[in-house]
C-alpha cells in the first residue's frame, strides 16, 4: 500500500501517497521530527487520495504556515476547508491543579457524597416506615431470598474464622498467662474478647466483603442493564423491591450470625485451651459462667443491628451510584466494602467510647 510519504527538497515539501486514516499513525511521528524552516511552497500533486484524518493532519500540520500550496485538488481542498471550518484539533491537555484547589475538589466531592447518602438513608426510613404501617406492602418473598443468601450461607465462612479466632487468641494469650501461673484467665480473654468485640466486629467485616458487595453489584448490574428504570416505569418502586428487604434481611441475620459467631469463637478457645494450657472443658465452662456476664453478649448483640444497617445502606447506596458500564460497578464495588468496613470499625470506636462512659 502506498501510504503516505514527505520530501523536503530546497525550498519545497512534496507530498505523496494515500493520506488516509490506515497509513497515518506512523506518518504522523516521523511529521512531528521534521522541521519545515526556510520552506517557502507545498507541492501537493503526488498526494493520490485524501479522508477526514488525512484533511486534518494536513490542517494541523500546516495551518500556520503562510506557505504557496500547488497541485492539490479540489475535493482535498473542499475537505481540508471543512475540517478546519469545523475546528477539529488536538484536545488541550488541563493545566494541573494545585494543591489547594485539590483539597477543596476533594472535600466537596466528600459533601457531595455525605448528601447523597443522607438523602439516601432518608429515602430508606420513608420507605420503611411506609411498610411498617402498612405490612402489606412488604415483600417477604426477597426478604427470604437475602436472608438465605447473606444469614445461612454464610454460616460456614463466619464460623470457621471465629473458630479459628478463637484458637488464636487462646494460643496467643497462653504465653503470657502461663509466665504468672494463671491459666485459668484463659477463659475471661477469650470470652470477653470475643462477646464484646470480635466476634460482632469480625462477622460484620464478613458480611461487608461478602454480602454487602453482592448488594452493589447486583443493584448495579440492574443500573447498568436499565432494569431499575423499567421497574420504576411499569410502577414498582426499586426502594421497595431491593433496598428494604436486604435491610431487613441483614437486621436478622447479622445477630444471629453474631450469635452462633461468639458460639464457634468459644468453642476454638476452648479447645485451645485445653491443648495448651490444660485448662479442660469442665473448668473452661464452670469458669466461663461465673466470670462472663450476659452484659458482655449483650454489648455484642446489640451493637449487630446497627453494623447490619450500615452495611445494607452503604452497599445499595453505592449500587444506585453506578453509572456508564461494567467498570463502574468494579469501581462502586470496592467503594462500597472499602466504605462498609471504615465505617462498622468507627462505629465500634464509638461504641466502645460510649460504653466505657456509661461503665458497661
Amino acid at each position: 500500500m502506498n501510504f503516505a510519504k514527505i520530501e523536503i527538497v530546497d525550498a519545497e515539501i512534496r507530498l505523496k501517497g494515500k493520506w488516509s486514516l490506515a497509513g497515518l499513525s506512523d506518518f504522523e511521528r516521523e511529521l512531528a521530527k521534521l522541521s519545515f524552516a526556510g520552506i517557502l511552497r507545498i507541492d501537493a500533486h503526488g498526494i493520490e487520495s485524501m479522508d477526514t484524518a488525512g484533511a486534518w493532519l494536513f490542517h494541523r500540520t500546516f495551518q500556520n504556515m503562510a506557505l504557496e500550496i500547488e497541485g492539490l485538488r479540489p475535493e482535498h481542498v473542499a475537505l481540508i476547508e471543512m475540517v478546519s471550518a469545523l475546528g477539529v484539533a488536538e484536545r488541550a491537555m488541563p493545566e494541573p491543579r494545585d494543591f489547594l484547589e485539590r483539597l477543596g475538589l476533594a472535600g466537596w466531592t466528600g459533601l457531595a457524597q455525605v448528601y447523597a447518602m443522607l438523602s439516601f438513608i432518608g429515602e430508606a426510613s420513608v420507605a420503611m416506615g411506609r411498610s411498617a404501617a402498612n405490612p402489606a406492602r412488604v415483600r417477604w418473598k426477597p426478604i427470604w431470598h437475602n436472608l438465605q443468601h447473606a444469614g445461612f450461607d454464610a454460616l460456614p465462612i463466619a464460623g470457621l474464622l471465629s473458630f479459628l479466632m478463637g484458637v488464636v487468641i487462646a494460643y496467643q494469650g497462653a504465653e503470657q498467662l502461663t509466665r504468672y501461673g494463671a491459666s485459668i484467665f484463659v477463659v475471661n480473654l477469650v470470652g470477653l474478647s470475643m462477646l464484646r468485640e470480635l466476634g460482632p466486629l469480625l462477622t460484620a467485616i464478613i458480611i461487608a466483603g461478602r454480602s454487602g458487595s453482592a448488594f452493589t453489584a447486583q443493584i448495579g448490574t440492574m443500573k447498568v442493564t436499565e432494569e431499575i428504570d423499567a421497574m420504576r416505569t411499569i410502577g414498582i418502586s426499586p426502594m421497595d423491591q431491593l433496598v428494604l428487604p436486604k435491610i431487613v434481611a441483614l437486621l436478622i441475620a447479622l445477630p444471629l450470625l453474631t450469635v452462633y459467631a461468639d458460639i464457634m469463637g468459644v468453642l476454638g478457645g476452648m479447645m485451645m485451651a485445653s491443648f495448651n494450657l490444660g485448662v479442660n472443658y469442665t473448668d473452661f465452662i464452670d469458669r466461663f459462667g461465673s466470670s462472663i456476664k450476659v452484659s458482655a453478649f449483650l454489648v455484642g448483640i446489640g451493637k449487630a443491628p446497627v453494623f447490619a444497617a450500615i452495611i445494607a445502606v452503604v452497599g445499595c447506596f453505592q449500587g444506585f451510584q453506578v453509572s456508564g458500564g461494567a467498570d463502574s460497578v468494579g469501581r462502586q464495588t470496592t467503594k462500597s466494602v472499602v466504605q462498609s468496613i471504615f465505617i462498622v470499625i468507627v462505629a465500634d470506636a464509638v461504641f466502645s467510647i460510649i460504653f466505657s462512659l456509661v461503665d458497661l
